[in-house]
């Protein structure tokens, strides 16, 4: 049976799992209106309370219209963009998530693969992100899937042919954990393996969409010194489209 996301599930999604912060500026919205209704304010206080209203509503409205394009409408999750990638029945495949999987049985469905490892690395003692926890909530990870430390990884070497990370490994927040991340992908992959990364990044066009927000996304540059300490090099670098990138990388450059 095709699997099809639910329409708007990942604008949903955002506001669900984030929403403490969406009922703060709610709660600001409703205060201001108030406020405006019982207090007579100086023209200049009126004056600049309404357009840090402009403000908020504008940042908050762009975020979640760019996110709907990104996840529910840009087809995202169609992985048409991963096309070029063939497996065998015999492949190993992994596809490690960071408490919330929903994409192990899309890229099941679409390499027509009989089984696919999924990893899970989530620590609530190190990976304190809450929008996380009420994921895991929602959305409960299969009773198949492992579960594993970011520095010690239970599959032997060379064992991969490919690994997915897909909108998880920033989760990492520590630098030096990162690193030791994806030294153990580099043990456990094969030489000719692929190590596929979907993230967005700390960039101008995430900026754009999601104003400070885009500091929970790492830079480029921060994510290049990250494979180099790990021995990876960056095969490839595409973008679906203008807010996610996809990474490919292999061991000391080797073509998959």
């Amino acid at each position: 049976m095709e699997i099809k996301r639910k329409p708007l599930q990942g604008v949903a999604n955002i506001v669900r799992f984030n929403w403490h912060f969406y009922a703060i500026i709610l709660s600001y919205f409703i205060l201001s209106f108030f406020l405006f209704k019982i207090v007579v304010l100086p023209n200049l206080i009126a004056d600049l309370i309404s357009f840090l209203n402009i403000i908020i509503a504008s940042v908050v409205g762009i975020s979640l219209l760019v996110s709907a394009y990104v996840y529910d409408f840009s087809k995202l999750y169609n992985f048409s963009f991963l096309n070029d990638l063939k497996f065998n029945g015999a492949a190993k495949i992994a596809n490690i998530n960071a408490g919330f999987d929903e994409t192990s049985a899309i890229l099941k469905q679409n390499f027509s693969l009989n089984k696919i490892e999924m990893l899970d690395f989530y620590d609530e003692k190190v990976h304190t992100e809450v929008s996380i926890k009420r994921a895991r909530k929602l959305y409960p990870n299969s009773p198949e899937t492992l579960k594993i430390n970011t520095k010690e990884i239970p599959f032997p070497n060379n064992y991969f042919d490919a690994i997915f990370l897909i909108f998880a490994a920033h989760e990492i927040r520590s630098n030096e954990e990162r690193i030791k991340f994806f030294q153990e992908l580099n043990r456990i992959s094969k030489e000719n393996s692929s190590i596929i990364i979907v993230e967005h990044l700390r960039d101008l066009p995430n900026f754009l969409a999601y104003n400070i927000g885009f500091f929970h996304f790492l830079s480029l540059k921060t994510w290049k010194k990250n494979f180099e300490n790990s021995n990876f090099n960056i095969v490839k670098h595409s973008k679906p489209n203008p807010f996610v990138n996809v990474i490919y990388l292999n061991k000391n450059g080797n073509t998959p």
